[in-house]
């Protein structure tokens, strides 16, 4: 199913036919989004997906693009991201703030910050928004996001309607919730505890440190490739055992920096990325009889 003049009329600049979504992974790689709808606030969302429901027409909801492979024949439906109306922060109560889905964790890290608000430090190291950290119950150094969670609003893609979902009801697991996927997540509640500015910022400065030591930065890739199974089977240990540290697909390679960190070295194909991921997984199934589990989210033809 196609849409229609009408419909580009009615949502202008928001929708966009062909929409390249390399510029929106942080591998930079992929084909094109077949519809590319970038909701300015709620209502224009509920609106859109109003008008979209009896075209039978696919919608994927993208964040930052920064655990996203985006395959190289690129996305057929609509490829929905939201926009300036969900980027906001704010405090709602006493060490309580809201935070729009379209938010970066960093920008929500540092507003906690000059609010004397402590445990959102881990979140300076998260790339990404936080509607996407949510879905993904994101975290790093002992901490994860479901932890200083209280509460999400969310739209029902079916229903559209716009309810809240307090923390309790939600059932968190390591990288992930059993949130149904007809739930795009517009914003969301976090408490945190009083703090000094000054340790804060000290407690950020550290795990940025620490981040920068182990990980790589400024290259394209989205992070953490495959999930840790448990303290003492994490990723990295596993292809390491498995001697793959050196393994590479055209120009997609393992970090040299962290082996559990693919990278696109300038001309990789998603394809090769795909690729590298799949050879991997297969030597360290063979090798420790472990069957690694993807971390990033692969979307596409």
């Amino acid at each position: 199913m196609t849409l229609d003049i009408n419909f580009f009329n009615k949502f202008k600049d928001h929708l966009k036919e062909g929409v390249n979504l390399s510029n929106y992974s942080w591998f930079n790689l992929g084909g094109n989004a077949e519809y590319f709808f970038k909701a300015k606030d709620k209502n224009q969302l509920i609106e859109f997906l109003s008008d979209l429901k009896n075209k039978k027409i696919k919608t994927t909801i993208l964040g930052a693009g920064s655990n996203t492979l985006f395959r190289d024949n690129g996305v057929k439906g609509v490829v929905i991201k939201l926009g300036q109306g969900f980027s906001f922060v704010k405090m709602v109560d006493k060490n309580i703030i809201e935070v729009g889905a379209a938010t970066l964790d960093r920008k929500v890290s540092n507003f906690a910050r000059d609010n004397n608000l402590g445990n959102f430090e881990f979140l300076s190291c998260i790339p990404g928004s936080i509607g996407g950290a949510i879905m993904m119950n994101s975290g790093c150094y002992g901490n994860e996001i479901s932890n200083i969670l209280l509460s999400i609003k969310v739209i029902d893609k079916n229903e559209l309607s716009e309810f809240e979902i307090k923390k309790e009801d939600i059932n968190f697991f390591y990288r992930g919730n059993n949130l149904s996927e007809n739930l795009i997540v517009i914003s969301a509640k976090f408490k945190g505890s009083p703090d000094k500015k000054e340790i804060i910022e000290k407690k950020q400065f550290d795990l940025v440190n620490k981040k920068k030591k182990s990980q790589p930065s400024q290259v394209k890739t989205c992070g953490s490739t495959f999930k840790n199974l448990s303290k003492d089977k994490k990723a990295w240990m596993l292809i390491k055992e498995a001697e793959c540290e050196n393994f590479s697909e055209g120009d997609a390679r393992i970090s040299q920096k962290h082996c559990n960190f693919f990278v696109n070295e300038g001309n990789a194909k998603s394809l090769d990325i795909e690729n590298l991921i799949n050879k991997v997984k297969n030597r360290v199934f063979e090798k420790t009889g472990v069957n690694l589990e993807l971390e990033i989210k692969i979307i596409g033809e």
